[in-house]
């Protein structure tokens, strides 16, 4: 038994087919993210034609395009680590797309809908950043350089992604958006 701060805590006991090493989480965590990016490029398209703005349906088009190239860029790395390429379920990923698609449904199309899904899609780039740098520090550590190489190609782009969201949203959308409050809520 654990202890944190005086009481005691029961460790979890490992199933039959857990990790036991540092490449199997590798692998757990590529499966996982190839899953992830497979749904991501099936909902870009909707969130894009969701949009009101020119800008971000262009930005999550080319998100799209991003997409669909770090499938292939994860095809390689299944490819050059030896591991079978499959993808396995993404709970996270399917909860933060789901969550995106209620707020297309409980918002009018506009700038307020623009700004919940700037704020999904950034949700997004925040899980897939913090999925692809771990991935990248594990291939590094077990001397995987091929397939770090391809890791950080990807961990650049989605961080620079999430940047580019976040300028997009502070230009004018989330003002845009805020002015609408003003406008139904003149107390504010």
């Amino acid at each position: 038994m654990a202890t944190t701060t005086g009481k005691k805590v029961e460790t979890t006991k490992a199933k039959a087919n857990s990790a036991h090493g540092l490449r199997d989480l590798f692998e757990v965590g590529l499966k996982d993210i190839y899953y992830a990016e497979k749904i991501l490029s099936k909902t870009l398209p909707k969130m894009a034609k969701n949009a009101s703005t020119p800008e971000l349906a262009t930005t999550l088009n080319k998100h799209l395009t991003e997409t669909n190239e770090h499938i292939s860029r994860l095809q390689k790395i299944f490819e050059v680590t030896g591991i079978k390429p499959e993808a396995k379920k993404c709970a996270a990923m399917e909860g933060i797309l789901k969550e995106s698609d209620e707020m297309i449904k409980k918002t009018d199309l506009g700038n307020v809908r623009d700004a919940s899904l700037i704020a999904s899609e950034q949700k997004v780039k925040h899980y897939e950043i913090a999925t692809y740098g771990t991935l990248h520090a594990f291939a590094k550590t077990m001397g995987e350089n091929k397939a770090a190489d391809l890791l950080a190609m990807t961990l650049d782009e989605e961080k620079k992604a999430d940047a580019g969201l976040t300028k997009l949203a502070m230009a004018s959308i989330n003002n845009n958006a805020f002015k609408a409050d003003v406008l139904t809520n003149p107390t504010m």
